[in-house]
């Protein structure tokens, strides 16, 4: 049977755009289609924009940090729209690129809304395609609680498109979503509530680095409410007023939503052509992103194997080098180095100390609090955290954690030396770089008990 591509891609996110462009190279005849804008979560509504936003949100500690090095910093004040702007400028100058990208790769892309007819067919509003291989890369999307008023409050998406910039915020989640907007709103001046139903934020990561941003997202302002939720949201004149899970009842101008991200597979047709899907709406796939149905492939977060922009890179391309250029590649996801951009930021990598310690691992911690040579002299209380978790046995590094300025910069670094297997006592022979934070890492000698 001849078809009309050897590869469709369905979503033209990170994943996306490396497994189509990859596959291209090595001779497949592939076509990509995107219902929004091409670039995905990461680059439209994800990473890229958030991270700009943190860029803008650290200028009013800088501004006042600036006096005690000598500065004299006059009037200042912070325009919204100027920022949203700016950003929409940048984004779609990215979106121009990796559309350039792929028509320079031989990829055709296709506008609108891809679903399947079956196995083989696709239909992209209407029109009808064939493909010998179908990819799947549609994402995740806001999970949306479904309580009273729901409609008013707005998700992670939209907190880049305010029209207004809100004087408070009520956010609700304790992931690393909603600590990082936690952290931009009350930088660029707004009054934040972080509201989370556990006990203490960033569920996952190892207890040392959650209490310590916890604590100094107090020290910055945030209000945050663990162990409490929003039960209902009702619009009023002037805002919102929102009711907790303690009975307390709070006025608010803007209620965000990052209470995690679910795949979005609505609508796409999977169970006419019968993919599998697992008990979160995941698709399920084997180690080559294999689906229950020979032909069809999926990568990405829409398999919620690992939300992260790079792994649904690798996924991409191991997905392109075992089906078009025969060579098997599986993408191994242990020690993946990870950041958080909150405020203070995280970086880490490997297991946490509560990982290792319910492995019955026998295990050394490594552990130094400080004041980072900066706030010396700008005289801001806010402390760096650096942690690791090595096996007493063979010495192997498992885990290195940090909380401070630049640690997502560092874990890049120290992630090579933790992926390939690196000993304590080769951290302690590595000379220092000195007067650095990363210094630290390289000359913890005691461990804590």
């Amino acid at each position: 049977m001849s078809f009309d591509y050897d590869l469709f891609v369905i979503g033209a996110g990170s994943g996306g755009v490396r497994a189509a462009r990859m596959s291209a190279s090595h001779g497949a005849k592939v076509a990509i289609a995107e219902e929004y804008r091409v670039g995905g979560t990461c680059v439209i509504r994800g990473c890229v924009p958030k991270k700009l936003f943190v860029y803008a949100s650290h200028f009013a500690e800088e501004f006042e940090d600036s006096v005690g090095f000598g500065w004299e910093v006059g009037s200042r004040s912070f325009d919204w729209p100027t920022l949203i702007a700016n950003k929409d400028t940048e984004i779609d100058r990215l979106n121009k690129i990796y559309m350039r990208n792929l028509e320079a790769s031989g990829v055709e892309i296709l506008n609108g809304r891809a679903v399947f007819k079956d196995a083989h067919t696709i239909l992209v509003d209407g029109r009808e395609i064939t493909a010998n291989y179908i990819l799947v890369a549609t994402g995740a999307t806001p999970f949306m609680p479904h309580i009273e008023g729901i409609e008013h409050a707005i998700s992670s998406n939209d907190a880049f498109h305010l029209e207004d910039f809100p004087s408070d915020i009520t956010i609700v989640g304790g992931g690393y979503i909603a600590v990082e907007f936690a952290g931009i709103f009350n930088g660029l001046g707004s009054d934040v509530m972080l509201v989370y139903r556990g006990e203490e934020i960033l569920r996952g990561f190892d207890g040392d680095i959650r209490t310590h941003v916890q604590e100094e997202m107090i020290k910055k302002g945030v209000d945050v409410q663990t162990e409490n939720d929003v039960t209902s949201i009702q619009k009023n004149d002037d805002g919102f007023e929102i009711t907790l899970k303690d009975g307390t009842k709070r006025k608010t101008s803007c209620v965000m939503y990052a209470t995690g991200r679910i795949p979005y597979v609505q609508g796409l047709g999977l169970d006419v052509v019968g993919v599998e899907l697992g008990a979160k709406g995941e698709i399920k796939v084997d180690a080559y992103s294999q689906t229950s149905v020979e032909n069809i492939y999926a990568v990405g977060d829409v398999t919620d194997r690992s939300q992260l922009t790079p792994v649904a890179i690798r996924e991409g391309a191991a997905f392109a080098e075992t089906i078009f250029n025969n060579n098997p590649l599986a993408v191994d996801y242990s020690n993946i180095p990870t950041a958080v951009f909150s405020q203070p930021p995280v970086g880490t990598v490997g297991m946490t100390e509560e990982e290792a310690r319910d492995e019955m691992l026998e295990i050394d911690i490594y552990k130094s609090v400080f004041r980072p040579m900066k706030h010396t002299l700008s005289g801001r209380d806010e402390k760096t955290l650096m942690k690791l978790i090595v096996d007493r046995r063979t010495e192997k590094v498992l885990g290195l954690h940090i909380v401070g300025p630049d640690s997502g910069e560092m874990i890049q670094a120290f992630g090579i030396a933790v992926k390939m297997g690196a000993t304590k006592s080769q951290f302690d022979a590595t000379v220092a770089v000195h007067p650095t934070a990363a210094e630290e890492i390289v000359t913890m000698k005691q461990p804590v008990s």
